[in-house]
């Protein structure tokens, strides 16, 4: 006995096939600007950001890797790069010397920092400004549900 799976109607696969396009042209998009303006990956800048709301700018490696949705390999990767270019800074943590820490330095807040404006310009180019005020809140409840449906735990990021 086969088992069908049930194909998507018209509507159903213009919603997903527009959200898979967004979500493969995005990044692409964010990256380039970000490389281009500040020497970041958008990855880089998401974890410099968690960095930057943490308490005493600092977090366990496996916060911010549930922070970022990374995992462990690549974000100590991404620290590797980002601690050659005093970014950041990991050492022990006080509380388990099993577990490392990772701070963002004051170079690493005034790169991000110099990064924000761009960054803020392009979302508001690419997205924001392409949609009603309407569109912006469906926007916002879809993504919301999306996330929650994936069982994602991080925010988003708050405001400055």
């Amino acid at each position: 006995m086969a088992f069908r799976v049930p194909r998507m109607n018209d509507q159903e696969s213009a919603a997903w096939l527009g959200l898979i396009t967004v979500a493969q042209l995005l990044p692409t998009a964010l990256d380039a600007q970000l490389q281009r303006d500040a020497q970041l990956t958008h990855f880089e800048f998401i974890a410099l950001t968690a960095l930057r709301f943490a308490p005493d700018s600092t977090l366990r490696m496996t916060a911010l890797a549930e922070a970022t949705s990374a995992t462990l390999p690549r974000l100590s990767h991404v620290c590797s790069r980002l601690e050659k270019r005093e970014l950041v800074e990991r050492f022990p943590c006080p509380e388990d010397g099993r577990a490392t820490n990772v701070r963002l330095t004051e170079e690493g807040r005034r790169t991000l920092v110099h990064a924000m404006p761009d960054h803020i310009a392009t979302a508001r180019r690419l997205v924001i400004d392409a949609l009603t005020p309407e569109q912006l809140v469906a926007l916002a409840d879809i993504t919301t549900a999306i996330r929650e449906r994936l069982g994602a735990t991080a925010g988003p990021l708050p405001a400055d």
